[in-house]
């Protein structure tokens, strides 16, 4: 009988030891198939995937007020700066007259198209958009992209770089700190070009409560692809750019946009929709000379197809700018649509 105990036991405490021997090896297994453990990054513009803007620390500064304005017609005016990777970058920054309401001012980060660099200036272009909505009531920051006027650093575009989406999520988190501004009420406005980086923004960036658009371009390359751009204000960077030359390795490295290739899906904010956390407003005239309407209605489809919070407002006229006739109807929209959702 004590026999049968002692070989019982031995089985058990052997039984035991396998248990633990395999689980050892079965975890040590499983890491090393782990497609997480195992891939190799993209080796060329792993910058400009959402995956990897989605693991940025962004941060922001204090602002500063370099230069009182002309005072707006119920708001002040100033050039203020921050630093965004290291650059100072400038911008227009309106404050509503009268007291600070209960919980701070909403905010906007107002995100220009494309200027050509050499040619622009702080104080210039976007007056009616910028003092429309300051006279709404809100914050507005018109932020000189890196490159831009007297903002340091190498202007670069939005669609293959990821700086000026950075620069714009850095003046967010600048007015933040702000004790006047509600940090939980700011949105962004972008045109053209901005449209890629609002939506780029919104992706990696939940505390941009709402997003407006007005004749955005490129949201899966693909598009960029099928309808280009038509703008004859674009002035060519030299070949040797950091810009210039990203775009050429990128193409070289993946080819032509295509969503079926890893690269292009990854980099593709349409591709990555599940990352919107907040509501989306686009406009877009339909005589638009510059960047199609196309654009908006294939991210509106795909807007509606998810199920994502949005708006989409087509106009017969108005052009690139969406002017008027068509412009007051365009902000009056776009004005109620950030006093809805910041």
């Amino acid at each position: 009988m004590m026999e049968t105990r002692r070989t019982r036991g031995l089985h058990l405490l052997f039984t035991i030891l396998m248990i633990l021997i395999l689980n050892v090896n079965g975890s040590t297994g499983a890491q090393e198939s782990t497609p997480e453990a195992t891939a190799t990054p993209f080796p060329v513009g792993s910058e400009l995937t959402i995956a990897a803007l989605r693991e940025l620390e962004i941060e922001g500064s204090d602002i500063l007020i370099e230069e009182a304005l002309e005072n707006g017609v119920n708001y002040s005016r100033y050039i203020a700066s921050y630093i965004s990777e290291g650059n100072k970058i400038y911008g227009l920054l309106t404050i509503p007259f009268g007291d600070v309401p209960e919980g701070g001012f909403k905010a906007i980060v107002f995100n220009h198209g494309y200027i050509p660099p050499d040619t622009y200036q702080t104080t210039e272009r976007y007056v009616a958009y910028v003092d429309a909505l300051a006279q709404a009531g809100f914050v507005v920051f018109k932020i000189d992209m890196r490159g831009h006027g007297d903002s340091e650093g190498e202007p670069s575009g939005s669609y293959f770089s990821p700086a000026y989406t950075i620069d714009a999520i850095s003046a967010l988190r600048s007015l933040q700190r702000m004790e006047i501004i509600d940090p939980q009420g700011i949105g962004m406005w972008g045109h053209s070009m901005a449209g890629n980086l609002v939506l780029r923004a919104m992706l990696i960036e939940p505390d941009i409560q709402a997003g407006v658009i007005w004749a955005g371009a490129v949201y899966s390359y693909d598009d960029f692809a099928t309808y280009g751009i038509s703008d004859i204000s674009f002035v060519p960077s030299s070949d040797e750019s950091p810009g210039r030359r990203r775009r050429r390795e990128i193409f070289e490295t993946y080819g032509q946009p295509d969503t079926a290739v890893p690269y292009w899906q990854a980099v593709s904010l349409t591709e990555n929709l599940q990352y919107l956390q907040n509501p989306v407003q686009l406009h877009h005239a339909v005589d638009d000379p510059v960047v199609s309407i196309a654009y908006s209605r294939d991210l509106s489809a795909a807007l509606a197809e998810g199920g994502y919070t949005y708006e989409f407002y087509e106009y017969d006229t108005g052009g690139h700018n969406i002017s008027s006739p068509s412009f007051e109807l365009a902000m009056s929209r776009t004005i109620a649509f950030f006093w809805a959702y910041l």
